[in-house]
């Protein structure tokens, strides 16, 4: 007050009268005051964007870094020129009650919304430094932070609303009781995405960089990001999938992590073999089958074994339907598995299975069950490739053939045998 008169003093020494004097002496204090606030934010914009950035190249922690990626001290400088308007706030509004009560009002209002920013960009930088963490990819926060945020938008409207109307806060929220059902119908998809998070985390059925598939929401890929309401999901095909978070615990979903963090990828694949082609194996055959390296020690103990059952049947061994005898099918079905063992790429200590399933009407099904020591989609699929490519092949050395319902060109094959024959 004693400025303004002092200003109002020097006025009217040149000539001016007391109501003039008066009047421009707080249109002086107004543009000071203006021009001081803009000059108060220049200086804190120039300390945030460039001195700052320089000091943290200088430090080895990454705090001060995070800080200024996410804008955390340029969104304090903002409080810089309502700094300067509120120690003005004096000199402004002298004699006006009125006024100064609205402009304190909206002081209040534009530190509640600056407080908003700068709040919400602190969260978002320790998100952010959280992420950097490996701990992030087994407990992510997003869901959390976004609550966070949401419980800060929402204080902050709170307060802003109880400085437009000058009540006290308490007295807006003790009456959000009467509206609790319609908060619960808006933040519905929130609320359960909130609950369904902390399921996902406590239970560690989800985190960053999992595969997952659920077919009902078209997802197979990779989790990109775990929100409040959603799950983003990349597909193979490099499409883009977002589903409810709720829905993982409502709906079932599969979870590739465990064969990633095993040491090995399933193979579980098998041949249909013509049952037209399985036999017993004739000396001939056996001969040339012991020959295989894989299976010449099996063959060479087969044989003692056989040759020692059937003599025990005396005079009935004559009948070679009383024998026991080896089989095409039984010879390749050890062949297979001396070769998968054999394999470098299949797993010795996990699942190994070579097994016959019961026969069909597409044939006699031997399944391979074995697991591949590479992991890597292209790489697992090129091993399952070769393994079949070999075993498919070799097929006709132990005279089987591999079944297949007949297509054109057996069926023009069969007529022109027909026309031949007629």
């Amino acid at each position: 007050m004693a400025q303004l008169q002092w200003i109002e003093q020097i006025l009217m020494k040149a000539e001016l009268s007391q109501a003039t004097a008066e009047f421009l002496a707080r249109i002086i204090v107004v543009l000071a005051t203006v021009i001081l606030s803009a000059a108060a934010l220049y200086a804190a914009r120039r300390l945030a964007d460039t001195v700052i950035p320089k000091l943290k190249a200088a430090t080895k922690t990454t705090l001060d870094d995070v800080l200024v990626e996410h804008k955390v001290f340029r969104r304090l400088s903002l409080l810089a020129p309502a700094l300067v308007v509120h120690f003005a706030l004096p000199l402004l509004a002298a004699g006006y009650p009125q006024a100064r009560l609205a402009l304190q009002g909206g002081l209040r209002l534009y530190f509640i919304i600056t407080g908003m920013l700068v709040i919400t960009a602190l969260i978002n930088a320790l998100h952010a430094m959280y992420q950097n963490l490996a701990v992030s990819r087994e407990i992510p926060l997003t869901s959390i932070v976004q609550v966070v945020k949401i419980a800060v938008y929402f204080i902050a409207l709170i307060l802003g609303i109880s400085v437009v109307f000058n009540k006290t806060p308490v007295y807006f929220i003790s009456g959000l009781g009467a509206m609790t059902a319609v908060l619960l119908l808006v933040f519905k998809d929130p609320l359960l995405g909130f609950v369904a998070g902390i399921q996902l985390i406590y239970n560690k059925m989800l985190k960053h960089g999992d595969w997952i598939e659920m077919p009902k929401y078209g997802a197979d890929g990779d989790v990109e990001e775990i929100t409040l309401t959603t799950v983003k999901v990349r597909n193979f095909d490099k499409t883009i999938s977002t589903v409810p978070t709720y829905a993982l615990i409502s709906d079932s979903f599969k979870n590739w992590r465990g064969m990633q963090e095993s040491g090995g990828r399933r193979i579980k694949r098998a041949i249909h073999i013509d049952m037209n082609t399985i036999k017993f194996c004739t000396e001939d055959m056996m001969q040339r089958f012991s020959r295989i390296r894989y299976i010449s020690k099996y063959m060479e103990d087969k044989g003692v074994e056989l040759a020692e059952h059937n003599a025990a049947l005396g005079s009935d061994g004559e009948n070679k339907i009383n024998c026991r005898q080896l089989t095409n099918i039984g010879t390749f079905r050890a062949y297979v598995s001396a070769y998968l063992k054999n394999h470098p790429l299949v797993h010795p200590d996990m699942t190994f299975l070579v097994r016959q399933l019961p026969p069909g009407e597409n044939g006699l099904p031997l399944e391979i069950y074995v697991f591949c020591k590479d992991k890597v989609w292209a790489n697992y699929e090129a091993a399952q490739s070769d393994i079949f490519d070999h075993l498919l092949a070799i097929l006709p050395e132990f005279d089987l053939g591999v079944f297949q319902n007949p297509t054109g060109r057996d069926m023009r094959n069969w007529g022109a045998f027909q026309n031949k024959e007629g």
